[in-house]
């Protein structure tokens, strides 16, 4: 079973989980502890590979990678601490995932806050997965995600973030980045799935103002699903939580406690 961590709270019977991104774990959410848990229960995960998951259960090594296997792994541990449903908090890929277990299972989730969320990869992000295909035998990992990594969030003020990214993603295995990035090939046909299929479940997309790639896509996607709501951080890139703190955790636990 995957690595978790929990903060119970002493009245409220919700549940709020948290889902990193490919290359980070679960101490990326370290701003928003402090402040979700005076209202919810806390549940941390490290998706395998990562974080104090990364050595956990030979057999994730050995099968193959797909964003429903994960999303199962996250069900596991939900079903293991009779959790049967909750509040999702996601960053990056970890939107997709979110996303996915909406698919798998509506029911358990009862709302979703999507921070930098991937909905569609447009031309210049579909160059880089080719890029990153190109070369992800030839060069070190690191090379590839640092590139990645500063394309996404190239600003100054989106320093803080880049680095946090490229840490934790140093404690990936050479192996583990090849199989989480071998899930790029699922992610366009997914995408365009789900843009097409609405889910009940409501959808907060907390939006930086400068996350360029990815924020449009968002826009329009949330102009068509009538569940799906927008807001956008000024000064912002791709990792709003981590950027500016304060702003997406009144905004994420505004939401939630709507329903």
């Amino acid at each position: 079973m995957l690595y978790y961590k929990e903060y119970k709270h002493k009245e409220s019977n919700e549940w709020v989980v948290f889902v990193h991104g490919a290359g980070g774990s679960s101490s990326i959410w370290f701003n928003q502890i402090k402040a979700f848990k005076k209202y919810f229960n806390i549940l941390l995960i490290d998706l395998r590979g990562h974080g104090k998951s990364k050595d956990l259960l030979q057999k994730y090594y050995e099968e193959n990678y797909s964003f429903e296997n994960i999303s199962q792994d996250i069900f596991d541990v939900l079903d293991h601490l009779n959790i049967e449903k909750a509040h999702f908090v996601g960053v990056s890929l970890g939107t997709i995932i979110i996303r996915t277990l909406g698919e798998l299972a509506p029911e358990r989730v009862k709302s979703a806050i999507l921070c930098g969320a991937i909905t569609r990869l447009n031309i210049r992000s579909r160059i880089l997965v080719f890029i990153g295909h190109l070369f992800k035998r030839l060069v070190p990992y690191m090379w590839l995600y640092r590139f990645f990594a500063w394309i996404i969030m190239p600003r100054k003020r989106h320093e803080k973030s880049r680095n946090l990214f490229i840490r934790e993603a140093k404690k990936l295995y050479q192996k583990e980045f090849l199989k989480w990035f071998k899930l790029t090939n699922e992610v366009n046909p997914l995408l365009k799935y789900f843009k097409e299929k609405e889910i009940s479940t409501p959808m907060l997309y907390v939006m930086g103002e400068e996350d360029y790639m990815f924020l449009p896509p968002v826009k329009q996607i949330v102009e068509k699903h009538s569940q799906s709501y927008l807001e956008v951080i000024a000064d912002c890139g791709h990792v709003c939580n981590v950027e500016k703190p304060a702003e997406f955790n009144q905004v994420s636990i505004d939401f939630i406690k709507k329903y």
